[in-house]
């Protein structure tokens, strides 16, 4: 048996993630390491703490497609959930998410010591690659 990469098995991690998402439009889970490897935080999105699940009660953005109408979903994103859980934001080098970012969770990250981004499948939003990789930090998809 081949070993995974850290690539495939943090990227699994937030595969797992994912699936204890409450989004009804998109499951997504997210994975902060550091320069060694070692997992700082994780997240998926879901509805803020006390809130229904839109699972259980869709909340207006829930018949929406993935990616628009952000301020009418009741989601708070995987990357903004992991990173304000994380212990040391300027610590983090990268971030496994099962989707590439929105533009607000780029400017977020951004404000965090994280240089990569590697993702399984890319979110309808380039504007946020082309944010991400004009402050000089990778964008990659695996």
């Amino acid at each position: 048996m081949t070993r995974p990469s850290r690539h495939v098995t943090m990227l699994s991690v937030a595969a797992v993630l994912a699936t204890r998402s409450t989004c009804s439009r998109r499951q997504v889970g997210c994975v902060l390491t550091d320069k060694y490897g070692r997992i700082l935080a994780t997240g998926h999105n879901g509805v803020p703490m006390s809130m229904p699940h839109c699972t259980d009660s869709p909340c207006p953005g829930s018949g929406l497609p993935s990616g628009t109408g952000l301020d009418t979903c009741g989601a708070v994103h995987a990357e903004t959930n992991a990173l304000m859980f994380c212990p040391d934001i300027m610590k983090i080098e990268t971030c496994y998410v099962t989707a590439s970012p929105c533009v607000a969770c780029c400017k977020s990250l951004l404000n965090s010591s994280c240089q990569r981004i590697i993702f399984l499948e890319e979110y309808p939003h380039p504007e946020a690659r082309e944010l991400w990789t004009k402050a000089g930090r990778k964008w990659l998809k695996l």
